[in-house]
């Protein structure tokens, strides 16, 4: 008797979840209790909990949560609103440049990997390796990474009645995550100029522009990184 299509299909469409939980593994240690910091944020701000599961399942947009999140508080005019988040996730223009969107088959698909670009997904996939990663592989990547945000976003709202406002630590943990993620990015490339151009770019930005501390420091990596990309072009041996 021949097997079912259904159940012929069942290995390969699960096939590639244990890779993905191995890959997005470490970043969850700083996804979920990122997310759990935002979620007593909203239980603290006089919300109901739900809404840190609206903002982290349908926005997700990590740092721009927490700024939407005042700006709902205080009704900030919409056009307000718009400009905060162009500005905050511009970054994001640079990251689809590289992100292996090509290799996710489908229309749905490609929506929702588009919409679930986040910081984590693009450090996981950033590497050599993740550019032979197979379609359904991405996917569950993204799709945990969402889950441990938004997970750890209810956690921290149900919870926030008994946790303190102010609890020390938990707002470090993406920035601990992204520095273990740049650490072993240069151990596997060991391009020593990169992080360079990021730290001058990120002091001058500091020192002459610390209103927009962020955003210049990302127009002055962005503008040094092709003046580089240009300058090795230039000097890298023609071929016919």
């Amino acid at each position: 008797m021949a097997t079912p299509p259904a159940t012929s299909l069942t290995p390969s469409v699960w096939s590639d979840l244990a890779p993905a939980l191995k890959d997005s593994g470490s970043v969850g240690l700083g996804a979920f209790p990122m997310g759990v910091a935002f979620g007593i944020l909203v239980a603290h701000s006089g919300l109901t909990w739900w809404w840190a599961s609206v903002f982290s399942g349908l926005i997700y947009a990590g740092s721009l949560e927490f700024l939407f999140l005042g700006l709902v508080l205080t009704a900030a005019p919409l056009t307000q609103i718009a400009l905060t988040a162009f500005l905050v996730n511009f970054r994001h223009v640079f990251y689809a440049l590289s992100f292996p969107l090509h290799r996710v088959r489908g229309r749905a698909a490609k929506a929702y990997s588009t919409f679930a670009l986040s910081d984590e997904a693009y450090a996981v996939t950033a590497g050599e390796t993740a550019q032979t990663f197979a379609s359904r592989r991405i996917l569950w990547l993204q799709a945990l990474i969402h889950l441990y945000w938004a997970g750890g976003a209810t956690t921290g709202a149900l919870l926030g009645s008994v946790v303190p406002a102010h609890l020390t630590g938990l707002d470090f943990a993406v920035t601990a995550l992204f520095t273990v993620l740049a650490i072993d990015a240069f151990r596997a490339r060991r391009d020593l100029p990169t992080p360079l151009l990021a730290l001058v770019c990120a002091l001058v930005a500091r020192f002459v522009f610390p209103g927009q501390l962020l955003l210049t420091a990302f127009v002055f990596f962005t503008v040094g990184l092709l003046a580089r990309y240009a300058l090795l072009r230039r000097k890298a041996p023609r071929h016919a």
